[in-house]
This record gives structure tokens, C-alpha cells and sequence, in this order.
């Protein structure tokens, strides 16, 4: 029975963090977090040409974004470089690895003649069993001593038990010839030190399991439990690529998706539960198990997605979501909102959040609440307001100083002026859309008086009277 579950996310900080890398990070997270764990987070940064600071801070920001918080500091792997080396010299005077002096072209010469004769092309080095007295003084890398009969099984989660034929496996190098680790070595390494007891990562590593495994089975380690997950595709059936359009979490912060609906969203896509599709993120740390994976590769579908942010932003808290709207803005590089836009905002936004599936949509809502007088409409607005008569929004001035300024009251006063108008508030609708925010689709007349205030509602009305009469 183990402990404590403790599991990881270890990206390589090679570009930005690939969507698929958060589903991978998000389903660690879920995993840790529902059964009291562990989550830890290491940069796999030994690939010293390709790995950037650049791509760290990217990689960092986009798991900040999703709220996927990580237990004890960033661990880096380049770092640990020394104790991985340790581990091959242990493996060495073991006698569980070995010394080998081929050549890259020897190595070469070896696959061309068994691929004339029709055999495997797997190294077999000639110094495995050398008598170190044979020696020669050259350079040299470390490999470890594969099993050369029977069959080794990867017990895994999601993709069940996967049996390989050890005469399959080569004598893996651990230390190349200037004496540095090789990655294999040091991600088996690093997830032992870190006590890591559930490996779940994508399905193109499940090959690497078994090599990893002649690691943790020569240093007499425990085999985490292995979780292989399937790739993201696009909707045509192919993995997950360029041409499929944005790649990136923080590019799906600049788009305007909120983190809540990305994370229920990611979390479905390839696990489910029952029928549920929409979920919270408490909800969705009592019911994610590896059971629950599926073993296809999930497809992404952008429209499921929107709607599953549409229905988050509906339950949002305003607070919070004014707060990440802002946080968008500026992951968008779009114009701040000032305090005072932010306030009204939040105070408009119980009239916003209904129908919105990302920010864009909502902030084009909101435009009533944010723009400043005088208002300029655009050219539907102003078409409806030149068919008003010139004193209709005066006469309604008077109507709306004396009503309280309540929904029930307002709805009262405009219907009564209506119908001394001798028509229906329908046909006032339209231009009182156009006085109070210069569009022709907004939120409810009544809605916007409401976070207008009865000041600003007035103003509104009076400035566009006075457009009607000089236009």
C-alpha cells in the first residue's frame, strides 16, 4: 500500500507548453490532488542547445494560467547531472553495466552486415563481457546489460499489460563518451529520488518503459505504476499539429477561453465519467481515475470547448472573472480596462456571463458599460435612431427622472410611456439600444439602465435626442 501518491509533469523547455503537455500535467494534477498526493514539476532541460529560459517562463506561465499549482520548487533536471553520472558508476561496479569502446563506425558497420544478412539490426557490443584487463585507452560510453531472454511486461493503466521480448531490448548507453548522462537515465533517476509513484504521460513513451524498467530492476528500485496516455488529435483524425491552429495553453489565454472551462474541457477529452461533460474542478478531483481513460486518441473539438466555457462563465464568481478578463487583456496585449471600466464590469456583469463562451464575446457585450460619452452608434444604432421622432427620447426624460430605479419600476414606466405613444415597448427597444450603448444587439433595455444608473441612463438619452434633432 503506498503512502502518498506522488506524481509529475517534466516538459522539456524546448517552445511553449503544447496543449497536450497540459492535458498531461492537468490529468498529474487531478490524479495528486484527489487522493491527498503529491504534484511535482521538473524541467527535463538537459538538451542544453534546445532547452531556453524563454520557454521555462512560457511553460511556468501556461500551468500558472490553468491553475495547476505544483508542491516544492521547480526541480531542474540539467541540475541533477552529477547524481545521474553516480548512478551508472554504481551500475558499473555492479558489473550490471559495462564499458564499450566501439566506435560510431564499427557501431555502423555492424547494422550494415546484419541488414545484408537479413538479421537484426540490434547492437550487440563485443565488450560486454570483456575482461576489463582488455581495455584500450580510449574513449568509452556506459551501457547497462540488458536481459537477453525472457520477456519483460509493462503493467500499465491505460493501455494494460504490454509485453516485450528482452531479446528486443539493446544494452542502452547511460553515459555517453564525454561522461554526461544520457535522458533516459536521468528521467528514471530523478523520478526515484523525487519518490514519483505514478508515471502517467503520454503514449509515445510506452516503448520507453521497458527500457527504463532494466534501470529501476538493476538498482533494485520500485517500478512507479505506469499510466500511458493517447495523443491529442485535430478533427481530421491527425495528431495534434500547426495546421490545426493554436498549439499553445497561453495562445488559448490570448483567444479569450477561461481557465475553468479549458481545464473541464481537457479533463474530458480522452477520460470520462458516466455521461458527465460538465463538471467542477472539485468535482473533477473526486471522480478522475486511470480507469477512466480511454485508449483511442481524443479528438479536439473547439465547439465542445466553447461551450463548455460558455457554461463556466455562467456559474463564475464576478469577481473572478472580472479578474481573469484582465488577465486576458493583457495576454491578448489588448488595452487595459481602467478602474473605473473594471468596476462597472463587475457590477454589469450578472447581465453579461449568460451567453458569453469566451471573454471577446463578453466584452463586446460589456462595450455598454465601458465606453465613455458621447457615444458614437454605429450604423445599424444610428439607423434606428433616425426613424425616432425628434422629441421621443425627451419626452421619455421625464418618466424616468420619477421612477424608481428599479427593474419592476423601469419596466413599468417604459411600458406606460409605450403605450401613450399609442405602440408596444418593442418598438422602443431598438432605439433605446442605440441611446444607451450605439449597437443594435445588446443586453437587455431594463439591464443597462440598471448599471448605467439613472444619471448616465438620462445623459444617454439626452445626447442622442439632441443628435436626432441636428442630424
Amino acid at each position: 500500500m503506498l503512502d502518498q501518491v506522488v506524481t509529475r509533469f517534466a516538459p522539456s523547455p524546448t517552445g511553449f507548453l503544447h496543449i497536450g503537455g497540459a492535458r498531461t500535467a492537468l490529468f498529474n494534477w487531478l490524479y495528486a490532488r484527489g487522493r491527498g498526493g503529491k504534484f511535482l514539476l521538473r524541467i527535463e532541460d538537459t538538451d542544453r542547445e534546445r532547452s531556453t529560459p524563454e520557454a521555462t517562463a512560457a511553460i511556468l506561465q501556461g500551468m500558472e494560467w490553468l491553475g495547476l499549482d505544483h508542491d516544492g520548487d521547480v526541480i531542474s533536471q540539467f541540475e541533477g547531472a552529477a547524481r545521474h553520472a553516480e548512478v551508472a558508476h554504481d551500475l558499473l561496479s555492479q558489473g550490471k553495466a559495462y564499458k564499450c569502446f566501439s566506435t560510431q563506425d564499427e557501431i555502423a558497420e555492424f547494422r550494415d552486415v546484419a541488414r545484408a544478412a537479413g538479421k537484426s539490426t540490434l547492437f550487440h557490443s563485443p565488450w560486454r563481457d570483456a575482461d576489463a584487463a582488455t581495455h584500450p585507452e580510449a574513449p568509452y560510453v556506459v551501457r547497462i546489460k540488458a536481459p537477453l531472454e525472457g520477456t519483460t511486461i509493462i503493467h500499465d493503466q491505460v493501455q494494460g499489460d504490454v509485453t516485450i521480448r528482452n531479446d528486443q531490448l539493446d544494452d542502452m548507453v547511460l553515459l555517453r563518451s564525454d561522461g554526461t548522462p544520457v535522458y533516459m537515465l536521468a528521467v528514471v533517476v530523478d523520478d526515484h529520488d523525487m519518490g514519483v509513484t505514478h508515471v502517467i504521460r503520454g503514449d509515445d513513451h510506452l516503448n520507453n518503459a521497458a527500457r527504463q524498467m532494466m534501470i529501476y530492476n538493476a538498482m533494485g528500485w520500485d517500478v512507479p505504476v505506469w499510466a500511458h496516455i493517447p495523443l491529442i488529435h485535430g478533427q481530421d483524425g491527425k495528431k495534434l499539429s500547426k495546421r490545426h491552429g493554436a498549439l499553445g495553453a497561453q495562445e488559448y489565454q490570448a483567444m479569450g477561453y477561461p481557465a475553468a472551462g479549458m481545464r473541464n474541457y481537457l479533463t474530458r477529452l480522452g477520460w470520462s465519467h458516466g455521461d458527465d461533460e460538465f463538471f467542477t474542478d472539485a468535482q473533477a478531483q473526486d471522480w478522475f481515475d486511470l480507469g477512466g481513460i480511454g485508449k483511442s486518441p481524443a479528438r479536439f473539438d473547439v465547439k465542445k470547448l466553447e461551450n463548455l466555457c460558455g457554461q463556466h462563465i455562467a456559474i463564475s464568481d464576478d469577481a473572478a472573472l472580472r479578474h481573469e478578463i484582465e488577465a486576458y487583456l493583457n495576454a491578448a496585449e489588448r488595452p487595459p480596462l481602467s478602474e473605473t471600466q473594471s468596476s462597472d464590469l463587475e457590477r454589469a456583469m450578472y447581465c453579461l456571463k449568460d451567453r458569453a463562451k469566451t471573454f471577446p464575446e463578453l466584452l463586446e457585450k460589456a462595450e455598454f458599460a465601458l465606453v465613455s460619452r458621447p457615444i458614437s452608434p454605429d450604423q445599424k444604432a444610428a439607423k434606428a435612431l433616425s426613424t425616432v421622432s425628434n422629441g421621443i427620447l425627451d419626452q421619455l426624460t421625464p418618466h424616468l427622472q420619477n421612477a424608481s430605479w428599479t427593474r419592476d419600476e423601469l419596466e413599468a414606466a417604459l411600458n406606460a410611456f409605450a403605450e401613450a405613444q399609442g405602440t408596444k415597448f418593442g418598438k422602443l427597444a431598438s432605439p433605446l439600444r442605440a441611446a444607451l450603448a450605439g449597437r443594435a444587439v445588446t443586453p437587455s433595455v431594463f439591464d443597462m439602465m440598471l448599471v448605467l444608473g439613472r444619471d448616465e441612463t438620462l445623459a444617454r438619452l439626452s445626447d442622442a435626442a439632441k443628435r436626432t434633432r441636428t442630424s
